[in-house]
């Protein structure tokens, strides 16, 4: 089952609601009202969902934290985007995935801070020695190049 979703659901920001395959897929979530209804859970991606799924590949696979870390890195670069620092509620379902919803979604942060803390490295006394992440190193590197105005 576990790889059905990731061939099926998987994105790099969260779960799609409904397959490509389905009849009655929609790959994006915009229009007025009912448009809007019709696409909320026939295929738009929902980002808390992929704690659901990290935990189960963490089940199957659970020696992997690194790999199960892996399926958080598409929200790194949406951290700069729209509300910065935080993640919206839903994604269309087909890249550019384009967020949508809430732009500042609890359940959407809780579920990828939780996942992010939960496959973080562990020292040798147990300890998470690592949470920074990518995103805090990017800002850096960028801070470090020369920027080439006067």
């Amino acid at each position: 089952m576990l790889e059905t979703v990731q061939q099926r659901l998987l994105t790099p920001v969260g779960l799609r609601t409904l397959s490509r395959d389905h009849l009655d897929y929609k790959p994006k979530y915009f229009g007025d009202l009912r448009a809007r209804d019709a696409a909320y859970h026939q295929g738009t991606v929902w980002a808390w969902l992929i704690g659901l799924f990290i935990d189960a590949w963490l089940k199957v696979h659970s020696e992997d934290s690194a790999g199960a870390r892996k399926f958080l890195e598409g929200f790194v670069p949406h951290l700069d985007e729209g509300c910065v620092g935080s993640i919206n509620e839903i994604f269309d379902a087909e890249p550019p995935y384009t967020p949508r919803g809430c732009i500042a979604q609890a359940w959407s942060v809780a579920e990828v801070l939780r996942c992010w803390v939960k496959t973080a490295e562990q020292g040798d006394n147990g300890q998470r020695t690592e949470i920074r992440g990518q995103r805090a190193e990017s800002k850096v590197q960028r801070a470090e190049q020369p920027s080439g105005k006067s």
